[in-house]
């Protein structure tokens, strides 16, 4: 699920099974929001509204900014509860950037196997540096919200997809 249509469409679908055969089944009409929750954690909000959300880069950021207190709360402000939270916010950003805001879409609603084209230029400096594909770039992005990282900091996602590098 990636948009509340298709988390209309899912729920229709569910109720229509469980009327063709007399509600013996009784399917609950339930979807599965994890993988578009990465991308998109206002996904439950679009849902709950009705409607497909043109976040701003400076909402998204705040939803970062909340990630990293929320993680500094967790492991703590010294050296290593920072390498952590920074480690688990990159991490994220490598799912946070394949989200294109609707204001730039040529068909609503995204798909989640759409990715950004390369090099696309947002309506901001910092909804650009959210769209890149380049780790650098989401290494820049925590710098913003922890501070400079060492010289020989290095990050590589867990997950190697090709659209990585």
């Amino acid at each position: 699920i990636f948009s509340y249509a298709d988390y209309e469409a899912k729920i229709l679908r569910n109720v229509e099974k469980s009327g063709e055969d007399g509600g013996v089944n009784n399917l609950i009409p339930c979807a599965m929001l994890g993988r578009g929750a990465l991308i998109k954690p206002w996904l439950p909000t679009e849902i709950k509204e009705r409607r497909n959300w043109d976040i701003s880069a400076t909402e998204r950021l705040d939803m970062l900014k909340n990630f990293t207190r929320f993680g500094l709360e967790q492991w703590g402000s010294d050296q290593q509860g920072v390498n952590r939270t920074r480690r688990f916010l990159l991490e994220w950003l490598s799912f946070l950037h394949r989200y294109v805001p609707v204001g730039m879409l040529e068909v609503v609603p995204q798909q989640m196997n759409q990715r950004p084209p390369n090099n696309l230029c947002g309506r901001s400096d910092l909804e650009t540096i959210m769209l890149s594909k380049n780790c650098a770039d989401w290494v820049k992005l925590s710098e913003m919200l922890l501070g400079k990282v060492s010289d020989d900091f290095q990050f590589e996602p867990k997950h190697k997809a090709n659209s990585y590098k």
